[in-house]
């Protein structure tokens, strides 16, 4: 029993750790909260709809095109409502989000109507047994593609110039800007790779739980956030830790039949790390001179 709901708590903790990786990205380089991270993840689910129901493609020609359509919109995004807003006060850029994010559902619901749509089942789910642990093919290919994908991201963080260009412009933009870095061109990309995993994610939990609808971004959004937060928001390990620890608390509180507060229990838990210890699980705290 402990074993099963551990595995699906990772399964569903792996597509979290994906959407946080993105919020914890833009805030670790801009501090602006990007309330539209969670469309851009509803948005993935229905490019890998369209492409796998309507050109009938491969499920990981989806999942790449998906990808490409949302790296889009992320950048545009950011080109349009963030970059203007740079040098306002920290709140205009925030109510900016919230009104791409508003415009992202509205725009959706329109084309494709409010109503949940089926996500075709793309991939025969073999169950495979493991002593008493059950596991799903479905499953396994959620968990190695994100594996590999947070592996993939860790490694140019760390190894590749622009993940470097990263971490400098997290420090101090300004700075990293005066040293030669193109400011403009890292923010870019770090909205072009969060949005890129969001996507990803999207698609794998149409995949998982065969149902995607217009509004689906909001609920995954705050959750994702939650969990960015709960690993400290601006650390990358952290928001993948948040999301696993999230994903792993949300489903064993369904299976000890806490079902009805399944959505309460990343708020309760992100206000009780919140009391307790305000930087979050790996985050640091942040000095300022004065």
């Amino acid at each position: 029993m402990f074993w099963q709901q551990l595995i699906n708590g990772i399964t569903l903790g792996s597509t979290y750790a994906l959407i946080a990786l993105g919020y914890t990205m833009v805030y670790g380089i801009i501090q602006l909260i990007n309330f539209a991270h969670g469309e851009i993840y509803m948005i993935g689910a229905f490019v890998g709809v369209i492409a796998v129901a309507v050109f009938k493609l491969n499920i990981f020609i989806a999942l790449f095109m998906a990808m490409a359509v949302c790296i889009f919109i992320g950048v545009t995004v950011e080109r349009i409502a963030y970059r203007p807003l740079r040098r306002s006060t920290r709140l205009a850029p925030l109510i900016s989000a919230i009104g791409v994010s508003i415009f992202l559902q509205t725009l959706m619901t329109v084309m494709a109507g409010p109503q949940a749509i089926g996500f075709p089942q793309v991939i025969d789910d073999q169950l495979y047994h493991l002593g008493s642990v059950t596991i799903s093919k479905v499953q396994l290919i959620i968990l190695v593609l994100a594996s590999t994908m947070m592996i993939g991201l860790q490694l140019i963080v760390k190894y590749v110039k622009i993940g470097k260009a990263m971490r400098a412009a997290s420090e101090d933009y300004d700075t990293a800007s005066l040293m030669g870095i193109n400011v403009n061109r890292v923010i870019s990309f770090t909205f072009a790779i969060g949005s890129a995993l969001a996507a990803a994610g999207g698609v794998m939990v149409g995949m998982y739980f065969n149902s995607i609808h217009p509004l689906m971004g909001v609920m995954a959004g705050l959750k994702a956030f939650c969990a960015a937060v709960l690993g400290g928001i601006g650390s990358i390990p952290g928001a993948m830790l948040g999301g696993l620890f999230l994903g792993i608390a949300e489903v064993t509180g369904v299976a000890i039949g806490y079902g009805g507060y399944r959505d309460a229990i990343a708020f309760t838990l992100l206000i009780l790390v919140l009391l307790f210890k305000p930087t979050g699980i790996l985050g640091r705290p942040i000095q300022r001179k004065v």
